[in-house]
């Protein structure tokens, strides 16, 4: 059965709780556009953060591995796409909307740089007189003035509520780059939740990456981590199994994720009860976030993502992988900013308009982990062809 726009709106005032973001409330874009005849607004957000070159890149950026590390391990791509699905499931348990759920889940990694964190804390040195650098307000750079793809306007022209959500984290008003979705508010529940899953999805997905490559055990994890222990035991006592056997790592973080998405979905549902909320609106005022765990399992999560912190991410073979990455990206960046003329597609007004600098940065933060080392050998090896 065909379903236009207006009925595809009617259903979600059946389908989604009295808190739950409707399409037809959207504040709008910044760019007037006709209404798509078979999409609501946030499911051609969805599409066109889809089908963007920023969303595309993400495929070969770095989540905790460098790309050419190995053809297993989760890139920006593959992190995305599991955080989309875990914040779908808690959206549609909770009446929120989904499709803005996944639209978010899929940008909200679109602003992050070459060899994940470690490329972005580079930029934030090299760009510290300039404000610094930091990936979700680049994120909405790239959805509201980056991204060329067509001629009316330049961006996406994503509705106002998704282009605040990817900023995400608190930000100061005067930085703030959607001033009419009102920053002073409390995110929208949707946007809690996928901040909440994108959490679910690196804490457990890590202990993937990182018992595979060998950074950590799962021993050690099951007896430093209480999550980790009740997890591995439910899976023992459920389907008893060798130690050694590989499928015990992945019922293991299998179980863990049910753990935290149960957890979060009851304890949320059970403060928006208590709450008395009546509407996306109302839930925007309240004084605390109620999307979220229970204390216990907050705890549980905290003393996972430490464990990993320590264990994992300050593993000398990750901190090598993290210094050597810093270092291409402050080279490349110093050498385009002494010697822009090398930069490749850079219309020159647009240096002397936005600034050397933020030039530069915008082409550093777009290039994928290959690509920026493509970029450092072209500048720095004597040999490399060019």
């Amino acid at each position: 059965m065909l379903k236009t726009r207006e009925e595809k709106e009617r259903l979600e005032e059946q389908i989604l709780a009295p808190y739950g973001l409707r399409s037809r409330d959207s504040i709008g874009r910044q760019h007037v556009e006709p209404d798509d005849p078979f999409r609501t607004a946030f499911e051609r957000d969805r599409d066109r953060v889809i089908h963007c070159g920023a969303f595309r890149r993400l495929e070969y950026k770095t989540q905790v591995f460098v790309n050419h590390e190995g053809d297993y391990y989760r890139t920006r791509l593959t992190h995305t796409m599991e955080v989309a699905q875990i914040a779908r499931s808690v959206a549609s348990a909770l009446g929120l909307n989904e499709t803005f759920v996944e639209a978010l889940s899929l940008a909200h990694d679109l602003g992050h740089t070459p060899f994940g964190h470690a490329g972005g804390e580079a930029l934030h040195e090299m760009m510290r007189d300039q404000g610094g650098f930091e990936h979700n307000l680049h994120g909405v750079r790239i959805v509201d003035h980056l991204e060329r793809r067509y001629p009316g306007f330049p961006g996406l022209n994503l509705t106002a509520e998704l282009r605040e959500a990817i900023v995400k984290h608190p930000v100061p008003p005067d930085r703030h780059p959607v001033r009419e979705a009102r920053p002073d508010l409390r995110p929208l529940l949707e946007t809690q939740v996928v901040d909440v899953c994108d959490r679910i999805a690196y804490n457990n997905h890590d202990i993937d990456d990182g018992v595979t490559s060998g950074l950590i055990d799962l021993e050690d994890l099951r007896r430093n981590v209480a999550l980790v222990a009740e997890a591995h035991g439910f899976v023992c006592e459920s389907r008893p199994v060798e130690t050694g056997d590989s499928l015990l790592l992945f019922e293991t973080v299998n179980r863990m994720i049910k753990m935290s998405i149960a957890d979060l979905i009851e304890t949320s549902n059970s403060r928006l009860e208590a709450a008395g909320i009546a509407s996306s609106a109302e839930a925007r005022t309240c004084p605390e976030a109620l999307i979220g765990f229970s204390p216990e399992m907050a705890a549980r999560q905290r003393e996972l993502h430490e464990c990993l912190f320590q264990t994992m991410y300050r593993h000398p073979r990750v901190v090598r992988m993290a210094e050597k990455a810093k270092r291409f990206v402050r080279e490349i960046f110093r050498e385009y900013v002494r010697h822009p003329g090398q930069l490749e597609r850079v219309d020159g007004q647009r240096i002397e308009d936005e600034g050397v600098e933020q030039v530069v940065c915008d082409h550093i933060a777009r290039l994928t982990d290959r690509e920026a080392q493509d970029e450092y050998k072209k500048l720095f090896h004597p040999f490399e062809r060019i």
